[in-house]
């Protein structure tokens, strides 16, 4: 069998709220995020493809499934005319950098979940106990920004297919790597903090 027993809540989970934004993307003919429904399928097929070889820990299963929820959220959802992603959270800083956004609490969310899933995947190649926590902690805090570079470039082909997407431009894409990167750090302080046992 694929998938574990106590994993079928977080696939139950996760097909209800794809399910219910493919319905709803569809309606609005939202074709930026029908795109992305297709993206987070296709990484679950791989997650579940995968999960014979690799132990994924189910706390690692439930972050990319929320990250999911909230990424549908933040293009599904309209308050006062404005997608959710648009949604200042804590003004800190306005004009040109509105922050702190919704989208930049996706990013720090998303891409800590991310790095650990990356840390769990290599795992295997590092030699325990870590006596160079520093060497690994930049290692693995660089993996986990170069998939918020891989999002930033899935997110440019996105506007060249999708022109009339609300992605954003250069100070958007900046603020998403700083926000990838904050993601990133808080994962790897988990992950000493823990000694590497997630």
């Amino acid at each position: 069998m694929l998938i574990k027993k106590n994993q079928f809540p977080i696939l139950i989970f996760t097909l209800i709220y794809l399910v219910f934004f493919l319905f709803v993307f569809i309606k609005k003919t939202n074709y930026e995020f029908l795109m992305y429904v297709g993206i987070i399928i296709f990484l679950f097929g791989v997650i579940l493809f995968t999960s014979k070889k690799i132990e994924y820990p189910n706390v690692i299963l439930w972050g990319l499934s929320i990250w999911g929820l909230l990424h549908m959220l933040g293009g599904g959802l309209i308050i006062n005319g404005d997608v959710l992603y648009a949604k200042i959270l804590i003004p800190i800083i306005g004009t040109p950098y509105y922050i702190f956004r919704y989208d930049q609490f996706v990013h720090i969310f998303g891409f800590a979940i991310a790095t650990l899933l990356m840390f769990v995947l290599l795992k295997p190649l590092i030699k325990f106990p870590i006596k160079k926590w520093a060497s690994i902690s930049i290692l693995i805090i660089m993996v986990g920004l170069g998939l918020g570079a891989l999002n930033e470039i899935i997110e440019f082909i996105v506007t060249v297919l999708i022109p009339e997407t609300g992605v954003g431009g250069f100070v958007n894409s900046s603020l998403d790597l700083v926000s990838d990167l904050i993601g990133a750090i808080i994962a790897m302080a988990y992950i000493v903090f823990k000694k590497g046992d997630i």
